[in-house]
C-alpha cells in the first residue's frame, strides 16, 4: 500500500498524475514483502466477482457453468476477445485446459448455446484474406512433405474438407462468419537460385501496403442444408440459431451427421458437452449415455480444441485420459486409443531425455529410453513439424556469403547481433524494448549490403509492415514464382507472439539461402494462439542466441527490468516518471482512472488525452474495459453512439482476426460498414461484422496491448481482478509506458505476490524436440 499519509481523494492536479505526497514504486515492499505470502496460487482463468479472464476471453453467451475453458470463448461476440481466450497467455498447465468440473453425462437436455449466421462480405475482410494466405502456405507445406516421405495415414481424416471445417469452427468461435473455401493454388516452377548479395542495388524501406486484392464473396451454406440441420436442431431442443454455423462446420452432409451422431455438434463453436448429451438424449433416447463411442470420439476431439485455446498443441496421453474420465467416459484410455486407431488424432513418442543425455543411454544396451506420450490434433502437428523442417532448411541451405563483407560495420549497438546475421541463416536475439535498436540497426546495415530486407512487427511499428500483412501479401515484398517473399533478409520483432501456425507460414516463405532474425522479449505475455514458438526456439538451443545488453532506461525500465526477474522494487522516480494510486473499490478505481487520462496527466506531464492508454486485466467486472470505455467515452467523446455504439471521434480498436489488436478510430459509417482511421489507413468494417470486430479502446487488455507503446500507461488493478494478475501480465503491462506509468492500484499485497510467485503457466508443445532431433539428425549425416 502506499504510505498511510497519501490522500486517496484529492485532486491529483496540483502534484502531478497521483494525489500528494511524493511519488511511489509501483507496489508496497517488493519482493522480500511478497515472499513472506505463502497464500495458494490464484487462479489465471479469470478475475472474481465477474470481471472477464485476464486472457481477453470471457464466457460466451448461453455458456454452461461447467465448461473447462469458459474463459476461453468470446464474450457477448465482442472484438479482442480472441480464441485464445485465458489460456495462451498464461500458457495453461495440461490438466486445467481440459480439467471440467465434473461428468456432463447426467446434464439435461437441450443445447442452450446461442448461435449467429454466418454472412458474406463483397469482398474479403484483412483476416480472410490472412486466413488464406496462411492456408494455401499450410497446403503447400503438406505437398512438400508428401513428396519426401510417405503420408501419415492415421491422420487422413483430417485433410481435404475437414481442415476447411476445422477453419470454419475456429471463425465461429471468435464470432465471424465462416471464412470461404479458396482453391488450390496452381503450381508453380522453383525459382532460381539468389544472386550474390553484392550484385544487387542496395533495397529501400519497406513498401507501403498495397491495395487489397479483389476477392469473390465468401460463401454461405445454401439455404437447404441449414434448413435440414435446423429442422434435426429443432428436433433435439437445440436452438435454431446453431443451424447456419452447424451447417459451415460439418458440411454437405450436416444434417445427417448430426441425426447419426449428435455429438457432432461438439464441433459448433460454444457449444459444450452437457448441451451436447441433451441433444442426443432427445435424438436418441435413453440409450445415448457416457459410455457411447460417439461420444467419447467426440469429448476427444474437443478437449484438445479446448487445449488449443489455452496455447497447448498437444496433450500428454495422461492428461488427456483423466479429463475424459471427468466428463464420465467409462474407459477413458480406450478410448483415446480408438480414436487414434480411427485417425482423429494423432500420437506422438517424445524422448524425455536430451539428445547428449540420450547419447549415454545409448551406451547401455539394457537403458530403456524414457518417453511421454502426446496426443493432438493433426493441424497442429503439421505445423509444428513442418515449421521445424522450415527452421532447419534455413540453417542448412545457408552459404554465408557475403559475410565478411559486414565485418567492418559490425560496430557499436548491435555489433553482436549484426556478425551473428552475418554469419547464420537463423538468430534469436533477446532484450527489453530499448534492445529494439539493435534488429532496427542490423536492418539498416543489411540495406546498405545491398540485401533485400524486411521488417516485421505483431503490431504496427515505424519502418515495419506487420506480420499479417506480409503473409497476406498487402504489405512488405512481393513473392516469387515460387511463393516465397523476394528477399535475402527478414527480421521479426515481437517473435514471442507468433503461434505455430503463423510461425509456419513465415517460415515456409523465407526462400532458401535467406537470413531469418526473430526477436523479442521472452518475459511478456504469450503467443494468443498455440504454441510458444519463440520459448520452444531458445530451449532448443540450435542456433546463435543474442541476449542484448541495453537495458530499459529511466525509471520505468528498472522497474519492469525487476519485474522481469521476480521483484517488484521501490525505484525513485524524481519526475513522478512511475505513481500509485491508491483506491478502496472499483467505483473509485473506475473515477480515477478517468482523472487521470482527462485531467491529470495531460496537465502534468503535457501529454495529451490521446497519448495515454488504460491496461486492465479483463473486459468484464465493474473495472474491466467496458466499465472504464464507457466511462472514458462519457468524458471524452460524449455521443449518442448512433453507429452501433460507435460516434466519430471514437477510440477503438480494430480486431480483424484473433489475436490481433489494430487501434484506430471512427470516421464515420454508411451502408458499407462502419469507416475507421487505422494510422493514416482506410478501414472499413462490415455493419454485420463490427459487433464482433470492433470495440472501444481508450482501455485494453494487456494482451491487446503487447506490442505497443504509449507516452503514457494507467495500470488499473480492481480487487477482481487478483486471479489474472501473473508475472508475465504485470511485466507486459506496465512495459507499455515510455514517459510516465500510474498504476491505479486496489489489490494490495497481491501485485507483489503475483510478480514474486505466479509464473506463466507452461505450455504443452513439440517444437523444441522436433528442433533437437533435427539438428542431432544433421550432426550424424555424412558431409
Amino acid at each position: 500500500m502506499p504510505p498511510a499519509g497519501e490522500d486517496a481523494g484529492g485532486d491529483p492536479a496540483g502534484s502531478g498524475p497521483a494525489d500528494g505526497g511524493e511519488p511511489q514504486a509501483a507496489a508496497d515492499g517488493g519482493a522480500a514483502d511478497a515472499a513472506g505470502s505463502k497464500a495458494g496460487r490464484p487462479s489465471a482463468d479469470g478475475p472474481a466477482g465477474g470481471a472477464d479472464s485476464g486472457r481477453d476471453g470471457g464466457e460466451p453467451r448461453g455458456a454452461a457453468a461447467d465448461n473447462p475453458a469458459a474463459s476461453g470463448h468470446p464474450a457477448d461476440g465482442e472484438a479482442g476477445e480472441d480464441v485464445a481466450g485465458s489460456g495462451p497467455a498464461d500458457g495453461g498447465d495440461p490438466q486445467d485446459a481440459v480439467g471440467g468440473d465434473g461428468p456432463d453425462a447426467s446434464a439435461s437436455g437441450g443445447a442452450g448455446t446461442e448461435g449467429g449466421t454466418g454472412g458474406g462480405a463483397a469482398q474479403l475482410s484483412e483476416a480472410e484474406a490472412e486466413l488464406a494466405a496462411q492456408r494455401y502456405e499450410r497446403e503447400r507445406i503438406a505437398r512438400r512433405k508428401a513428396e519426401r516421405e510417405a503420408p501419415v495415414e492415421a491422420g487422413g481424416k483430417l485433410s481435404g474438407k475437414a481442415a476447411d471445417l476445422l477453419a470454419a469452427v475456429r471463425a465461429v468461435e471468435s464470432g465471424k462468419s465462416a471464412p470461404a473455401y479458396f482453391d488450390d493454388a496452381p503450381a508453380v516452377p522453383r525459382r532460381p537460385a539468389p544472386e550474390a548479395p553484392d550484385a544487387r542495388a542496395a533495397e529501400p524501406a519497406p513498401q507501403p501496403p498495397r491495395p487489397r486484392p479483389e476477392a469473390v464473396a465468401p460463401s454461405a451454406p445454401p439455404a437447404e442444408r441449414v434448413e435440414a440441420v435446423r429442422a434435426v436442431l429443432v428436433r433435439g431442443g437445440a436452438p435454431a440459431e446453431l443451424a447456419a454455423p452447424a451447417a459451415a462446420a460439418l458440411g454437405e452432409d450436416a444434417a445427417e451427421q448430426l441425426t447419426e451422431d449428435p455429438w457432432r455438434l461438439l464441433a459448433v463453436a460454444g457449444v459444450r458437452p452437457n448441451q451436447a448429451d441433451g441433444f442426443a438424449r432427445a435424438l436418441l433416447g435413453p440409450g445415448a449415455g457416457p459410455a457411447d463411442e460417439r461420444r467419447a470420439a467426440a469429448l476427444v476431439g474437443w478437449l484438445l480444441e479446448q487445449a488449443a485455446l489455452k496455447g497447448h498443441t498437444a496433450l500428454e496421453a495422461p492428461a488427456l485420459e483423466a479429463a475424459l474420465a471427468g466428463y464420465g467416459v467409462p474407459a477413458p484410455a480406450e478410448a483415446v486409443g480408438q480414436a487414434i486407431a480411427e485417425g482423429l488424432v494423432l500420437v506422438f513418442h517424445e524422448p524425455v531425455a536430451e539428445p547428449a543425455a540420450r547419447a549415454s543411454q545409448d551406451s547401455d544396451a539394457e537403458a530403456e529410453q524414457p518417453v511421454r506420450v502426446l496426443v493432438g490434433l493433426e493441424g497442429h502437428a503439421l505445423a509444428e513439424e513442418s515449421l521445424a523442417d522450415g527452421l532447419a532448411r534455413l540453417t542448412g541451405t545457408f552459404t554465408g556469403e557475403g559475410a565478411a563483407a559486414w565485418e567492418p560495420s559490425a560496430a557499436g549497438a548491435g555489433a553482436d547481433l549484426a556478425r551473428a546475421a552475418a554469419a547464420h541463416g537463423l538468430v534469436v536475439h533477446t532484450g527489453g524494448e530499448a534492445a529494439r535498436a539493435e534488429p532496427l540497426a542490423l536492418a539498416a546495415a543489411a540495406r546498405q549490403h545491398g540485401l533485400r530486407t524486411c521488417l516485421a512487427a505483431h503490431a504496427p511499428a515505424p519502418g515495419a509492415v506487420t506480420v499479417a500483412g506480409l503473409l497476406a501479401g498487402t504489405e512488405g515484398p512481393e513473392r516469387d514464382a515460387d511463393g516465397r517473399f523476394a528477399l535475402d533478409l527478414l527480421v521479426v520483432l515481437d517473435a514471442p507472439q507468433l503461434d505455430v501456425e503463423t510461425a509456419a507460414a513465415l517460415v515456409e516463405s523465407v526462400p532458401d539461402g535467406a537470413r531469418l532474425v526473430l526477436s523479442g522479449d521472452p518475459a511478456v505475455l504469450g503467443s494468443a494462439g498455440p504454441g510458444r514458438v519463440f520459448a520452444d526456439l531458445l530451449a532448443a538451443r540450435v542456433c546463435p542466441q543474442v541476449a542484448s545488453r541495453i537495458p530499459d532506461p529511466g525509471p520505468i525500465g528498472e522497474l519492469v527490468s525487476g519485474i522481469g526477474i521476480g521483484e517488484l522494487n521501490q525505484v525513485d522516480a524524481p519526475g513522478r516518471e512511475v505513481v500509485i494510486v491508491p483506491v478502496r473499490d472499483a467505483g473509485e478505481a473506475v473515477h480515477r482512472t478517468v482523472q487521470l487520462v482527462a485531467e491529470s496527466v495531460p496537465r502534468a506531464f503535457g501529454i495529451a488525452a490521446d497519448g495515454v492508454q488504460v491496461v486492465t486485466p479483463g473486459h468484464g467486472g465493474s473495472a474491466g474495459t467496458r466499465a472504464l470505455n464507457a466511462a472514458l467515452k462519457e468524458r471524452l467523446n460524449p455521443g449518442p453512439g448512433r453507429f452501433g455504439g460507435f460516434d466519430p471521434g471514437d477510440r477503438v480498436v480494430h480486431v480483424p482476426s484473433p489475436g490481433r489488436a489494430v487501434p484506430a478510430r471512427v470516421v464515420s459509417a454508411d451502408a458499407a460498414g462502419l469507416h475507421l482511421d487505422a494510422a493514416g489507413a482506410r478501414v472499413v468494417v462490415p455493419k454485420e461484422l463490427v459487433e464482433s470486430r470492433v470495440r472501444h479502446g481508450w482501455a485494453v487488455t494487456a494482451h491487446q496491448a503487447v506490442g505497443a507503446r504509449w507516452p503514457a500507461v494507467v495500470v488499473v488493478l480492481p480487487g477482481d481482478a487478483v486471479p489474472a494478475l501473473t508475472r508475465d501480465w504485470v511485466y507486459t503491462a506496465f512495459g507499455r509506458a515510455e514517459r510516465h506509468l500510474s498504476v491505479v492500484h486496489g489489490v494490495d499485497q497481491a501485485l507483489p505476490h503475483a510478480v514474486a510467485e505466479v509464473l506463466p503457466k507452461p505450455r504443452t508443445t513439440r517444437l523444441a524436440g522436433l528442433l533437437r532431433g533435427l539438428a542431432a539428425a544433421a550432426q550424424e549425416r555424412p558431409e
